[in-house]
């Protein structure tokens, strides 16, 4: 028996060696509560749990595997991948689909997202070319790693996918400022960006998009319109008070007032049916991920695994920082789904993946 114990224990750990069981405990958490919270907002829809229960499984797995990989092996084939998930992208945009613009791609048995590609390659890329220069960067070094991230963010903006491309463009620019690069550098970035706006709102931005602008200024000029969503997630947050109204017993999204309760606005349903507990519970978890991530950075043993496991773990945060912006009126709705909550394939595997290359990059000595 007990030789029968050692050997289980054995291939437990031999099974685990690459993973971080403390962040990975965090994940499991997380994907728990958002089958718990899917199932009530889906109806009490077995299949729609299921679904997102093999998304899941197959997300751990890439996370697995990925987590075996060297920093070393990663890094000599970082410029192969960031290539690779650039044609697809370039593809989406004369055969893809979507309500807004063309953003999936139909494979027969699902739709793929090739956006989902660069939060992972891009950062992965950034890290690549920072490592081999000298840090702080220099000018040339900012502007060559700002075309890196500039060509897939106008990829995605062409498509266009304004809160996605926001993402991908984030976790580049996680990249340098981990790499050292002055906050003036930013602050410059940010007046460019304001600079150029006007431009943008007359002859980039789509009627949808302008839209959602106007209703984040003032959601109640349109209260039936363009302003519903936002109000009625308001409402579904507000009427959760301390403990929430209990599980599956929650009005908005069960009388559909709530849109989008399966996807988007899921942090909404939970918000309603868990109240300021279950949100402080969930907020705690995401935030556990987000510094056990930078932890992992800070022990990196290269430039590389530091800048990518620190670049990834801040783009994470950008995702749960937007969506509860976006729920709650405090940002414009940009189509952000909320991590591990949301219903969704590519988001969420792509999200595991990537945090299979954060435990790949942890310091094995």
């Amino acid at each position: 028996m007990k030789t029968f114990v050692r050997w289980l224990l054995d291939l437990f750990l031999r099974f685990t060696r690459t993973l971080d069981l403390p962040l990975l405990a965090a994940l499991i958490a997380l994907m728990g509560i958002g089958l718990a919270v899917l199932y009530s907002a889906g109806n009490e829809s077995p299949r729609l749990v299921m679904a997102q229960g093999a998304r899941y499984v197959i997300g751990l797995g890439a996370l697995w595997l990925l987590s075996r990989v060297s920093p070393t092996q990663l890094r000599s084939v970082t410029p192969l991948i960031f290539a690779g998930s650039l044609l697809p992208l370039v593809a989406v945009l004369f055969i893809g689909d979507g309500k807004h613009g063309n953003h999936w791609i139909n494979l027969g048995v699902f739709y793929f997202q090739p956006a989902e590609l660069l939060k992972l390659s891009l950062p992965m890329m950034a890290a690549w070319y920072l490592h081999q220069e000298r840090l702080p960067p220099r000018f040339m070094t900012v502007l060559i790693a700002g075309a890196i991230i500039a060509v897939p963010t106008l990829l995605i903006l062409l498509q266009p996918d304004f809160g996605t491309a926001m993402l991908v463009a984030a976790s580049g620019a996680f990249a340098l400022f981990l790499a050292g690069l002055p906050w003036r550098w930013f602050a410059a970035g940010g007046i460019s960006v304001a600079a150029v706006a006007p431009v943008a709102w007359f002859w980039f931005l789509r009627p949808y998009q302008k839209d959602r602008i106007r209703t984040f200024l003032d959601p109640e000029s349109d209260p039936l319109g363009t302003g519903w969503n936002i109000i009625q997630s308001k409402i579904a947050i507000g009427s959760g008070n301390w403990t929430g109204q209990g599980w599956g017993q929650g009005t908005q999204s069960h009388l559909d007032y709530l849109p989008e309760h399966t996807t988007d606005f899921i942090f909404a349903v939970l918000s309603e049916e868990f109240g300021w507990v279950g949100v402080s519970i969930t907020l705690a978890l995401y935030l556990f991920v987000v510094g056990r991530c930078l932890w992992i950075a800070s022990e990196a043993r290269d430039t590389y695994a530091r800048l990518l496991a620190g670049a990834l773990g801040l783009a994470f945060s950008v995702y749960v920082i937007v969506n509860a912006g976006m729920i709650s009126g405090l940002l414009p709705v940009v189509g952000v789904p909320m991590p591990l909550l949301s219903y969704g394939g590519t988001a969420a595997v792509s999200l595991l993946a990537g945090l299979g290359v954060v435990m790949a990059m942890r310091d094995r000595r």
